[in-house]
C-alpha cells in the first residue's frame, strides 16, 4: 500500500508493486528477493545498529574529538614554549576568553570554534611555562613545566580512577557546592586582577598566599574533572548526539588547562621558597 506520508510517498519502500526491497509477487505465487536486497531471514538475523550506527555519542567519540583539542593545546604550546613570544601569549591569554565564553554559551557545539580555542590555549600556557622556567632558571632553580605537566597527568588519571570506582559521585549536592566554589574563585581571581593592573592586587604568584590560592584552584579543578566526567558517562548513557563529544571535549580541555596552571603556580611557588 501506498503511503500518505509526502516524505515517504516516493520511497521505493512505499510504492505498488514492493515493499521493504522486495518485488511484486510474480506469476507462480512466488515471492523472490529483488537483486541485492537482504532477505526476511537476513535482516532478523542481523546484530541490531549502535550507537555509532545511529547517530549517538559513544566513548571513542569523546576520546577522539578530547584527543585532538588536547593535542591542540601541546602542540601550540611547545611552539610558543621553544619559539617564545609574548604577543602570542597576550593574543592567546585574551583570545582564548572570548573563545571560552563563547564556546561555553553556543547551543551546539563549533568544532572549528573549540579546536580554535584550543590554539589559543596553546599558545598562552606555552608562553607562561617559558616565562615561569626563565624566571626560575635565572636563579639556578631549574624549570618546573615539566612536572607540571606530570602531575596534571597524574592528577588526571586519579581522578578518573575514583570516579570510575563510585568514590567521588557528581551528586546534585556536590554539584551545586562545587559550582558556587568555582564561581566564587573565579570572581576573586578576577577582582584580583583588574586590581594589580592599578598596581594594587595580590601576588598569587608568591608566598605563603599564592600557594594557598593555588592550592584552593588545584582542588576545584581535580573536582571539576567529576563533573565532565558525569557529564560524558550521563551523555552516552541517554544517547545524546555524535556532535556532543565536541562539548565534553571542550569540557574536558578546560578544565585541564585550569590544572596546569594551578599546578605550574604550586611548583613555581614551592621551588621559589626552596631557593630562598
Amino acid at each position: 500500500m501506498e503511503s500518505n506520508n509526502p516524505a515517504l510517498r516516493n520511497a521505493p519502500q512505499f510504492k505498488r508493486g514492493g515493499y521493504a526491497g522486495f518485488d511484486a509477487t510474480p506469476r507462480g505465487g512466488a515471492s523472490t528477493a529483488s537483486y541485492g536486497q537482504p532477505t526476511l531471514e537476513e535482516m532478523y538475523s542481523a546484530p541490531s545498529a549502535g550507537p555509532a550506527e545511529t547517530g549517538r555519542m559513544t566513548y571513542d567519540d569523546v576520546v577522539m574529538r578530547a584527543g585532538m583539542t588536547l593535542g591542540t593545546v601541546v602542540l601550540l604550546g611547545a611552539f610558543n614554549y621553544f619559539l617564545f613570544s609574548p604577543l602570542l601569549m597576550i593574543v592567546g591569554v585574551l583570545g582564548g576568553l572570548v573563545l571560552g565564553l563563547v564556546n561555553s554559551f553556543k547551543r551546539e557545539p563549533s568544532p572549528v570554534l573549540i579546536l580554535l580555542y584550543a590554539a589559543l590555549q596553546g599558545l598562552f600556557i606555552g608562553g607562561l611555562s617559558r616565562v615561569i622556567d626563565m624566571q626560575l632558571e635565572a636563579r639556578n632553580l631549574g624549570a618546573v613545566s615539566i612536572q607540571a605537566v606530570i602531575a596534571t597527568v597524574a592528577v588526571f588519571a586519579v581522578m578518573l580512577v575514583l570516579y570510575r570506582s563510585g568514590a567521588v559521585r557528581a551528586t546534585p549536592k556536590f554539584r551545586r557546592i562545587l559550582i558556587g566554589a568555582v564561581l566564587g574563585y573565579a570572581v576573586f581571581c578576577l577582582v584580583n586582577f583588574v586590581f594589580a593592573m592599578f598596581g594594587n592586587g595580590l601576588n598569587l604568584w608568591a608566598g605563603a598566599l599564592g600557594l594557598a590560592v593555588g592550592a584552593i584552584g588545584a582542588v576545584l579543578a581535580s573536582l571539576s574533572l567529576v563533573l565532565d566526567f558525569d557529564f560524558i558517562e550521563t551523555g552516552v548513557k541517554n544517547g545524546i548526539p555524535q556532535r556532543y563529544a565536541w562539548t565534553a571535549a571542550f569540557g574536558l580541555t578546560v578544565t585541564l588547562v585550569w590544572l596546569y596552571i594551578e599546578l605550574l603556580r604550586i611548583l613555581s611557588i614551592i621551588r621559589s621558597m626552596a631557593g630562598d
